[in-house]
């Protein structure tokens, strides 16, 4: 992402897991950004995450971009979204050890799969709380909601969701989402011309994000 990126390895539930961790100079809060899915070549390197985590970092966000098991160097093997909502709160639980000082905002940020997985993590977030005084998950937001028939579906969103979506995703389309989302009655962003990879409109996806963080 940039030369002051640091790869780091801590402890998950199926063995070690490999993140990249992005350090603003005056950091106002925590994010983890999810990859897409780990067996079609999704992982913490993806061009959209790390423009995710661009926009996030902009706002002072310490930001952690997590492998999934059995992608690189993190072990095990994928466990159709099931284990991996544990690898993102083993994730969390690393994070928030490592920046004790950092009270400020919690966010997440998800693309495709792991737009799915980040679902999970909001839904479960008020009882994985580690203190009482734990901030919540206030920023959530989704690119390219990986919906599929024969994986694992997402959550309810919760208010802090925030979809974006390309008008031409050619994976998911943007009718599927919006079948999905319509009885929750959210907001979604649609970016014309984009396909499901933003191939030559992420600089169009960063403002999106940007919006999406500002709303």
């Amino acid at each position: 992402m940039n030369p002051a990126t640091q790869r780091v390895r801590f402890k998950g539930p199926a063995g070690s897991i490999e993140a990249a961790l992005d350090e603003p100079v005056a950091p106002e809060g925590l994010a983890v950004i999810v990859h897409p899915h780990p067996l079609f070549g999704g992982s913490l390197d993806n061009k959209v995450v790390q423009t995710i985590a661009r926009a996030f970092l902009a706002q002072n966000m310490v930001c952690l971009r997590p492998n999934f098991r059995g992608v690189g160097q993190t072990e095990g093997s994928h466990d159709q979204g099931e284990g991996e909502v544990d690898d993102l709160f083993a994730s969390w639980d690393w994070l928030i050890s490592q920046f004790p000082a950092v009270q400020g905002r919690r966010w997440m940020g998800g693309f495709s799969f792991g737009a799915v997985m980040t679902t999970h993590v909001a839904d479960q977030w008020p009882r994985h709380a580690r203190t009482a005084t734990e901030p919540e998950l206030s920023r959530v937001v989704l690119v390219g909601l990986g919906l599929s028939a024969d994986r694992r579906q997402p959550a309810a969103l919760t208010e802090a969701a925030r979809l974006i979506h390309g008008e031409l995703d050619d994976v998911i389309s943007l009718t599927t989402v919006l079948d999905w989302i319509r009885p929750q009655r959210v907001p979604i962003t649609v970016l014309p011309g984009a396909g499901h990879f933003f191939h030559g409109q992420l600089t169009e996806l960063k403002t999106c994000v940007n919006r999406a963080l500002a709303s």
